[in-house]
């Protein structure tokens, strides 16, 4: 009877191996998708229990070395990518002609060679809309500690400056009454303008390539040039989109013509600003403040001047940073990924 049973237990292992070998060679005939970053857990969440695709992850908050993203994209079917990740003619040609769907876990796209990717016919998912509420108030954040001087007081109080009461001591702007400008009028843009309006601000104005009056009308805001917001705003938000038509759009021409009471607020690219003419429009009196939660570099030096300024408020590009908002770019950003990989419409694509 022992050689029955030393028979059964043969093959029952013979069994469990062709089962695993069946399974192997079922996850080895799915599409191969490489993640670039760590991203929130809804969306590994989605792609993992999908079923879809063989997953391969850099688990790392920290960006994907460029040899190693290389490596990792030959023979992929689909790419998850990060803004920080430049996506260009090396990475695709690296990746070879498997490379069908790309999703980025942004609304920005500048980091993306488009050209090259509608060359490849590669389709393309990004995440807009997930992140107004949260720009929106951050960007209302950062307008109020720049014109109130929040950093500064703060840095007052924990380092001894604070003496006896003073009468203008640290005084800075008020919304009321006030004029805003937004460069650039898009659904943030609109969302920024809704969060300042219980703030009593006077008049919403903008600037775009053409006049938006479908958006403007939300917002009550007026069409302006490019000239007149710089003048006429006490508060001038750039929420435009980098092309190559919008960048350094803010630079000593928009700067020169803005109130010496002005401040200038940015959560939208860096590249959209020429920071040595904000700088030098901040050092000199020229505008009284400007708030930055994007910069060119990204991560700003520590030694550039902009750090020596009181009257600069620098962020580390955070503005979509809550937790409900980068689960649901992750989200979007996977659904995106595995409908572009069945052929399905994506719930947002970017049409080259």
């Amino acid at each position: 009877m022992w050689w029955n049973r030393v028979a059964l237990r043969r093959l029952q292992r013979t069994g469990v191996e062709v089962a695993v070998a069946g399974i192997q060679r079922e996850m080895s005939s799915l599409p191969r998708v490489y993640v670039t970053r760590k991203v929130p857990p809804d969306g590994l969440q989605i792609l993992r229990k999908s079923g879809q695709v063989q997953l391969e992850l850099w688990d790392s908050d920290d960006p994907v070395p460029r040899r190693e993203l290389l490596k990792k994209v030959k023979g992929c079917d689909g790419l998850l990518c990060v803004l920080t990740e430049k996506i260009d003619a090396e990475v695709l040609d690296a990746a070879g002609p498997t490379l069908k769907v790309l999703s980025t876990m942004s609304v920005g796209f500048d980091h993306l060679s488009l050209d090259e990717l509608k060359k490849r016919r590669i389709r393309v998912g990004y995440t807009p809309e997930v992140l107004t509420d949260a720009v929106a108030e951050l960007t209302v954040a950062l307008l109020l500690a720049t014109s109130r001087r929040l950093i500064e007081a703060a840095h007052e109080a924990k380092t001894g400056g604070w003496g006896t009461w003073r009468t203008q001591w640290l005084c800075g702007y008020e919304l009321a009454n006030s004029t805003v400008g937004i460069l650039g009028l898009g659904r943030i843009g609109v969302a920024i303008a809704e969060r300042l309006k219980p703030f009593k601000v006077k008049r919403f104005i903008y600037t775009d390539v053409e006049p938006r009056p479908e958006l403007a009308e939300m917002i009550q805001a007026e069409y302006v040039s490019m000239d007149d917001l710089a003048r006429q705003s006490d508060f001038l938000a750039a929420c435009c989109a980098l092309t190559p038509e919008t960048q350094s759009i803010c630079n000593k021409n928009l700067f020169s013509n803005m109130k010496k009471t002005s401040i200038f607020i940015n959560t939208s690219r860096g590249g959209v600003v020429n920071q040595e003419d904000l700088y030098e429009a901040l050092a000199t009196g020229e505008i009284a403040g400007a708030g930055l939660d994007v910069t060119t570099p990204e991560p700003l030096p520590t030694n550039h001047p902009l750090f020596t300024l009181k009257n600069c408020v620098i962020l580390p590009h955070i503005a979509s940073a809550s937790y409900t908002t980068r689960n649901a770019m992750s989200a979007l950003a996977a659904n995106n990924l595995l409908a572009g990989l069945r052929g399905d419409r994506m719930l947002k694509e970017l049409h080259l």
